[in-house]
């Protein structure tokens, strides 16, 4: 996988937690989307971890452009500090696989990455728009792997 953020200490956070993982391997990190678009197709990594608002490229249009020249083999988690709405429809909109928000722990981190990693979607459910009635139904998603430090909370859902 990838991770894409602008602050320097929250990339690097995020690479040191991942990497302590078996079965996470993080191949590259960047500092802004352009970066992250160039990582995605350098090393067609499984996920994306990227921050919403970046420099040169937002993660929404990261997103999109790796989606598109990845034929969607890259799947794009997206991060954020800001709850909002808007934020998690225009995640989805681009072609988003997840919506999280950066105050998650670590075992909600690592659920929400091998969930799209497998394929499925995930929204944080601190989020707003996972339980706005403008949003698709929920449907329970799958367990963590038994590799996982801790179990995920049952709030987690899946947003499709």
């Amino acid at each position: 996988m990838i991770v894409a953020d602008d602050q320097a200490v929250v990339r690097t956070g995020f690479v040191n937690l991942l990497s302590t993982q078996d079965d996470i391997d993080v191949v590259g990190e960047a500092e802004d989307g352009e970066q992250a678009v160039a990582l995605a197709l350098a090393h067609r990594p499984d996920v994306a971890l990227l921050d919403i608002r970046m420099p040169e490229l937002d993660g929404n249009q990261a997103a999109r452009t790796i989606l598109r020249e990845t034929d969607g083999a890259t799947k794009a988690l997206m991060l954020t500090t800001f709850d909002l709405d808007q934020y998690v429809f225009d995640a989805l909109a681009a072609g988003a696989s997840g919506f999280l928000l950066k105050d998650a722990t670590f075992p909600e981190l690592l659920h929400a990455v091998r969930v799209v990693a497998a394929g499925d979607a995930m929204l944080s459910p601190a989020s707003p728009a996972a339980s706005s009635p403008s949003s698709p139904p929920a449907a329970p998603s799958p367990p963590p792997s038994p590799s996982s430090t801790a179990s995920p909370p049952a709030r987690w859902r899946s947003s499709f």
